[in-house]
């Protein structure tokens, strides 16, 4: 478990980091690795001081309690109910990290245009109004998780949740200038393609610690991830391939990512075959909606956000209810006689749907009034590297 935080500190810094910088312009890098660097220091403190209780600390429906707030009364021998495999101390710890990808994702899309003091007081607002909320929901005792909803490492609590709030703060601040009309190609895919390949590896721990013990649940839990990313990145590809007639690398790591995200809230609950059925459903619907619908309703979206990852964990979400086993879980899904499975993985996605669109939008306006949320014109066509950070990569 030790080994599994350290992986899932890896996909923020330096995966995200490097795969978000990879796919935007040259002049804005910087500015979108600071975003990922800023949510590891800010959410950590956070996160000790009070998010940790409030999400796993008490079994109330709506919230936790603050009985371990700045981590008070946490021993060397104390245990979480939620947790008892392992120290209290490294459940906080592993958690931590969740929370802090979580927030980490939602800055792609609106990467190239939002300003960095602004980025900073919605990240502390949405931590603590959108994710923590919905993590007690779901893994803290709270209303989703007590209904029976299932989510194995994050399809509500972190993909859609992100994804959703994404979009949101797109459509807030904007479409970037020149988008539609002018050259806004990646910088430098290699780095993005680097990027993925942390997340990739760091996604076994992300997943596969998730049963929070080295067994055969953790085990499964990793194949059916690995699985999925590969049938998500061929899915993706093959379909360029036939369109396009030729299969880009961006298409390729969009696919794997894709897989990745939708197959994590069923990796501990489904057969590795699944997790290949899981991961071509992503590829497919992830693409179109990174093509079609992004294209249908013009919304700019940077770094698809919410095509691949609010996509990917709505559709992962309900795949869960059908594919769900009780041979891996104890729980089965529609395809083994359990239709009602699927109904209460509808109920999880539209709460999160709701719950993440909504004080999103309103976390926007409230922190508008304050500090202006997008750089001015000319900071944007400087680069925001410059204009937000006083440098620049020669």
């Amino acid at each position: 478990m030790i080994v599994a935080t350290a992986l899932v500190l890896m996909m923020t810094v330096p995966g995200l980091a490097l795969f978000y910088a990879g796919m935007v312009r040259k002049k804005n890098v910087l500015a979108t690795m600071a975003q990922s660097l800023a949510a590891v220091a800010v959410i950590s403190i956070l996160w000790a001081a009070f998010g940790y209780s409030l999400v796993f600390v008490g079994d109330g429906p709506w919230l936790g309690r603050l009985d371990r707030l700045f981590l008070a009364g946490m021993t060397m021998d104390s245990v979480n109910p939620a947790a008892k495999t392992i120290p209290e101390a490294l459940f906080m710890l592993y958690q931590m990290t969740f929370a802090i990808i979580t927030v980490a994702l939602v800055a792609g899309s609106v990467a190239d245009r939002m300003r960095f003091s602004a980025y900073l007081a919605f990240s502390i607002g949405w931590f603590l109004f959108v994710y923590i909320p919905l993590a007690h929901w779901v893994w803290g005792g709270g209303f989703l998780g007590a209904a029976g909803v299932l989510d194995f490492a994050g399809g509500l609590v972190v993909h859609l949740s992100a994804g959703t709030g994404g979009l949101v703060a797109a459509q807030v601040l904007g479409r970037r200038h020149g988008y539609g009309s002018e050259n806004l190609s990646p910088f430098d895919l290699s780095l993005a393609v680097v990027g993925t390949g942390l997340l990739w590896v760091g996604w076994f721990g992300f997943n596969g610690g998730s049963a929070l013990a080295a067994n055969s649940r953790a085990v499964m839990a990793i194949i059916a991830t690995h699985l999925a990313a590969c049938a998500g990145a061929l899915t993706w590809g093959g379909l360029e391939w036939a369109m396009r007639r030729k299969p880009s690398v961006l298409g390729m790591i969009s696919g794997a990512v894709a897989g990745l995200g939708t197959i994590t809230p069923a990796s501990g609950f489904v057969a590795p075959w699944a997790g290949v059925v899981i991961g071509v459903i992503a590829g497919m619907v992830c693409f179109w909606a990174c093509t079609w619908l992004k294209h249908r309703f013009r919304y700019d979206d940077s770094l698809d956000v919410f095509g691949v990852h609010g996509v990917g964990g709505l559709i992962g979400t309900l795949l869960t209810g059908v594919f769900a086993s009780a041979a891996i879980s104890g729980t089965s899904g529609l395809i083994e006689g359990n239709p009602h499975q699927l109904l209460l993985q509808l109920y999880g996605v539209a709460v999160t749907l709701g719950w993440s669109a909504g004080l999103t939008y309103v976390l926007l306006r409230l922190v508008s009034v304050f500090v202006p949320l997008r750089v001015s014109r000319e900071h944007e066509l400087v680069g925001l590297d410059i204009s937000q950070h006083g440098e620049a990569l020669q």
